[in-house]
């Protein structure tokens, strides 16, 4: 559980930190996102995949919870 969050934060802190390099570069293409309305497509495909992600980690958790039970036994 431990590595899980590490590996959140560090995916966090590094987007975090690719985003103010560009944030300069990028602001007129979510201005123009924006004023498109895309800007929530975007935000809504970005959101879709993360949550897959985090659903198919707890899958896989799970399984390999049940898998360490039965080994033990």
């Amino acid at each position: 559980m431990k590595t899980k969050l590490l590996v959140f934060l560090f995916l966090v802190i590094g987007s975090n930190l690719t985003a103010q390099t560009n944030s300069i570069k990028n602001e007129t293409m979510a201005d123009l996102m924006r004023s498109n309305g895309k800007i929530y497509v975007v935000v809504a495909v970005v959101a879709t995949i993360l949550i897959g992600l985090i659903a198919y980690m707890l899958r896989v958790e799970k399984k390999i919870s049940t898998l360490e039970k039965d080994l033990k036994k």
